[in-house]
């Protein structure tokens, strides 16, 4: 029985999937990661541009950095930009860790599924 579920993954009663439906989830959820990445930087070049008034390419690079966890190139002036950036950063902390785990979940899936299909076949 098929049952629809919200991330996609087997259960542990079914079998391991094939490589190429394996290379698919992997490059889904490489394109998902991406996507939260770059609406992100968007998201932090918009703020810079915004509230520090700043030229695209340097909110680009400000955001960038943040967002990698390197810290601004340029430290902002004003009380709106200081409050963005530090939100920015709080939230580009969480959006590393959310990308990583996205990025991360098809194999350690895969890695989980095959001990538990491995431990069955014995008992």
């Amino acid at each position: 029985m098929a049952r629809s579920r919200l991330l996609g993954y087997e259960s542990k009663h079914e079998p391991l999937l094939g490589r190429k439906q394996f290379a698919t989830r992997v490059l889904r959820n490489l394109g998902a990661s991406a996507l939260l990445i770059g609406v992100s930087l968007l998201a932090g070049m918009g703020g810079y541009h915004v509230y520090e008034g700043m030229a695209w390419i340097d909110a680009f690079a400000n955001a960038s950095m943040i967002l990698s966890g390197m810290g601004p190139l340029d430290p902002p002036k004003t009380w709106g930009g200081k409050l963005f950036a530090g939100l920015y950063a709080l939230y580009s902390g969480l959006a590393l860790i959310v990308a990583a785990g996205i990025l991360l979940a098809p194999f350690l899936h895969r890695l989980l599924h095959r001990f538990h299909l491995e431990g069955g076949k014995g008992g």
